[in-house]
Parts: structure tokens; sequence; C-alpha cells
């Protein structure tokens, strides 16, 4: 029998084989093609935005590749269900985010993460896992919130266990997180040490990005990039979905119509609507946030509800104001603007057809303290939140809230609380009408949590226009600012709804976990 095809065969397949092999080699060499550089995830996962039935789900890879995700309802992934994300392009920084949608409730959702690169080998990154908890209608309610991420130059610190107290967050295994506000510092470089309270040394992790204040787009992600280094907020992140608004730090320091640069050395860049625009892309970029839509793509305030016993309504407090001024206008206009006509109408429509039994209102400032932003031309003091320094009747942007007092008690809207941060101390505040400048509101609670990992300040003093009584405040020792977290006083915020008693219980508590003031509020 002749055999010699065969034999052909063999010879020109080895030789294929051989040449084939070869050109793998020199291809890895050159740089071409490595079948080992695969996509890296070197940010964690996020969730974002519970809604019922719905979560958004975000990662960021390294390079042009495809999300990918798998979830199922027990960690072995058991019956996994895979959807194809979108995919991740330099326009967004490669960040990508999936609305994960058709989710039961009340159940444990395990998530498992991963991209393709764009090539012909599409190499896949190792996967990353995480979880989360979809509402539940028949369950009682946890949640955690603060605000003031990583400010005044108090980074990250390893020798310090880095964030601790969003592992501290993260241990009361909340149902989602609130994050009021000051995601980043743009304004605030992070030094590679500066000195605390007591002369000791703070050490912080340092990358090029976060050495100088934001002013090109790369710089502005750069600080998201940055906290995302942190082990304690990237596992916090895989386990508790979260609810972002925004206030000035994303872009810099107490800005509004009014901010100029043009005396802030710092800056080469003096356009601040410029630096709100790459500000923002970053925001949005790195935000597990779902979009709103084409006609407002990106509005930040929104509704959130979980079932019969909670709506949160996130305020914007910042891209609708008017400039910072005196804040002592007797008539409203669009100086005096704070939400703006368009979200004050919004929440009021919100609450008036909420059915349910708790409307929290997460607001990225505080109503009844006086904020001051530096003083005007005059040398009059220009205010940066809601209050004015005045005791007397609403000016200025206490019109636009008194506004809204008075028509929450029209409708006899109950339940409402208020949670913000922003101040960077604890504190509990009743609004009293009996008290108030104004007596057109129904009695409310506002709570404040903060700082995140940031300096520690106040307390700063209320404005009697609306009657706040300082029931609680814990804060630095007169005299003392910018404590650093070593001084233990960084506080996040923790709600309990329980759905048999219908009651509300707010506990403050400070980096350990350890309860500094409670309230429990009791539903009309």
């Amino acid at each position: 029998m002749n055999n010699q095809p065969d034999v052909f065969f063999a010879f020109f397949g080895l030789a294929r084989l051989l040449r084939c092999s070869v050109l793998a080699i020199v291809l890895s060499i050159t740089g071409n093609v490595n079948a080992s550089d695969k996509p890296l995830i070197e940010q964690g996962i996020q969730f974002g935005d519970p809604s019922p039935g719905r979560m958004i789900v975000w990662s960021r890879t390294d390079r042009p590749a495809r999300m990918m995700i798998d979830y199922a309802f027990d960690e072995k992934f058991t019956e996994a269900l895979r959807v194809r994300g979108p995919y991740a392009f330099e326009s967004a920084d490669f960040a990508a985010r999936l609305d994960l949608t058709g989710l039961p409730a009340g159940r444990d959702v395990f998530v498992k993460v991963w991209f393709e690169d764009l090539t012909h080998a599409r190499n896949k990154s190792d996967p990353v896992t995480g979880r989360f908890r979809t509402p539940g209608d028949e369950e009682s309610i946890r949640f955690v919130w603060g605000g003031d991420t990583a400010g005044q130059g108090w980074g990250i610190n390893p020798e310090f266990g880095g964030m601790k107290i969003y592992e501290t967050m993260r241990r009361t295994q909340p149902l989602f997180f609130i994050h009021s506000g000051d995601t980043v510092y743009s304004d605030s470089p992070i030094p590679a040490q500066q000195i605390a309270e007591d002369g000791r040394v703070w050490t912080n992790r340092v990358t090029p990005e976060v050495a100088k204040v934001a002013e090109t787009l790369d710089e502005f992600r750069g600080r998201y990039r940055y906290n995302l280094l942190d082990e304690n907020l990237r596992r916090f992140n895989a386990e508790v979905p979260q609810i972002w608004q925004w206030d000035d730090h994303e872009v810099v320091n107490n800005w509004s119509d009014a901010k100029t640069l043009d005396d802030d050395v710092r800056y080469s860049v003096k356009h601040v609507p410029l630096l709100i625009a790459r500000a923002t892309q970053a925001f949005f970029d790195y935000a597990p946030l779902r979009p709103h839509g084409p006609e407002e793509s990106e509005r930040i305030y929104r509704k959130l509800a979980f079932g019969p016993l909670l709506d949160v309504f996130v305020l914007d407090m910042r891209s609708y104001r008017g400039p910072n001024s005196a804040n002592l206008q007797s008539r409203e206009n669009e100086s005096t603007a704070f939400l703006g006509e368009a979200q004050l109408a919004w929440l009021q429509n919100g609450l008036k057809n909420s059915s349910a039994v708790w409307k929290v209102i997460a607001a990225d400032m505080p109503i009844g303290l006086n904020i001051q932003d530096g003083v005007d031309e005059e040398g009059n003091p220009r205010w940066e939140a809601i209050a004015n320094g005045d005791d007397g009747p609403p000016a200025g942007r206490e019109l636009e809230i008194a506004r809204l007092l008075s028509f929450i008690k029209r409708e006899r809207i109950a339940n409402i609380v208020w949670l913000t941060a922003d101040v960077h101390y604890a504190a509990a505040h009743f609004y009293d009408p009996k008290r108030a400048s104004t007596k057109d509101f129904l009695p409310f609670w506002e709570f404040v949590a903060g700082p995140l990992n940031a300096g520690t300040f106040g307390p700063n003093t209320a404005d009697a226009t609306f009657g706040p009584q300082i029931v609680f405040t814990k804060a630095p020792p007169a005299g003392h600012v910018n404590l650093s977290p070593y001084a233990g006083l960084q506080f996040f915020g923790e709600v309990n709804i329980d759905k048999k008693g219908r009651t509300l219980t707010v506990n403050l508590k400070d980096i350990d976990g350890d309860i500094v003031f409670t309230q429990m509020l009791q539903a009309e």
C-alpha cells in the first residue's frame, strides 16, 4: 500500500505547526500578540440606584473591551444567567455600566463581571465578583449615609488601614448607601505626608492626578480612580448598592455662578464653566448612577422607591442655584434659586403622590446651618447654602425652601426626614415652627453625618428662620479645625425602618461603629 501522501501531509502539518509556534513567539516578543495580556479590572465593581427589579452594575477596565456579566441567586453561580454588557471605550475612561433588570424582590444576587478585549484573541480579564440584596416588600430596611471622602489632604493612609470607615459601614450590612456629596475633592491636593493633630504624621498614597488641583478631564477622573485604590472602599462597593449625589468639591470649592478663580494661583484653567463640564463628565463616568434620559442626560435629582416603607428623594443643590451672595433678597428671582423651579415642582409632586410610609429627602447641604463663602465686594458675608446668618423672616434662598415647607404643610404630608452631610461633623436638628421666625411649616428632623475620611470641622452656627433646635452635635473642640481621621471624629448615619412598628430609627455612628446618638421616630 502506498503511504506517501500520508507522510507528506504529516510533514506538512508539523511544519505548519512549527511555523505558527515560531510566529506566536515572535509576535509575543514584539508586543503584537500576547495571550497573557488580558484586560485588567483594577477599580473593582460598583452597584447603584437600586430600584424594583433592577440594579446598575458598574466597572472599569484598562482598554477597549466589552463588559460581560453572569448573575445567579447562590454563590456557586448555579444556573447563572449571562448578560452581554456595553463596550468600554476611552470616551468614558474605559468605564461601563449595565442596568440589570428582571430581578426578583427580596433575594441575594451574586454577580460576576469580566471584560473581553476587542482583538481577535478576545482576551478575558480575571472576573470580579460581588453581591447585593434586592429590596423586598415584606422586609424591614436598613441603610447608611454620609459624605465627604478624601478631603483636605487626608487620603489613603495604608499605615492607618486606609478608609476604615467604609469597612465599618459594610459590616452593618445595609441594603444601600446614600453618598451625600463631595464624593471626591478635586480642588484639594493630596500630599505624600502632612502633619495631623499632636504632631503626628499622616502618610498618603499619592498618584499624579491627585498631587494638584484637577483641571484636565483626566485629572478629574483620576480623583475617582484614586479613591478606588482603597481596599475598604472596593470591598464596600462590591456589596453595598449606592445612591450618589454631588456637591461642590467634585468641581471646585463652593462653586456657583459667582465663582471666580482669577486670584487662585493653583489654577491655570480659570474658566469655571469648563471645569464644571469636565468634572461632570468624570462624575458620570464613575458614578453607579442610572442615566435619566436624553431630555436631561446629566440630571442627578431622582426618586428611588423601596416598597411601601420608603421613598428616597435625591436632591441636586448645586446645578440649578443662583450665585452665592449676601442671600438677603426679599423676593424670589433667578438669583435666589437653589433647587430651581423644575426640581422644586418635581419634589413637591413626588412628595404629594408618595404612598410610602417614610419619605427621606437626601440633601447635599443642611437647611438651617450658616455656611459662609467669604465676603462680597462690600465686605458683607457671602453664603454658600440656604441660611443667611439672619434670624428673621425668610430671605434669599430661604424663600424657596419656605415655599416647599409651606406646601408640605398645606398638603399634610407626614413622615418626612432630611438626611445630609457637607459640614464634616455629626448632628441632629429638630425644626420647630414654635421657635421659628416663620410658622408656616410642619415640624421635621434633619440629621447630619460625615466626614468619610476627610478633615473634621465645626460646629456651625444655626439660623433661627426655620427654628432649628440643635439636639445633638459631635464636632472638634473649640479652636480645633481640620482634624485628621486619627482623631476618630469620622461619622456616618444608619437608618433602620421597622416594618411591623413603622418606626424609623437614626443612629449616628463613629469610625469604629459605636453609636454616638440615636433617635427613634414613630410614623404618623
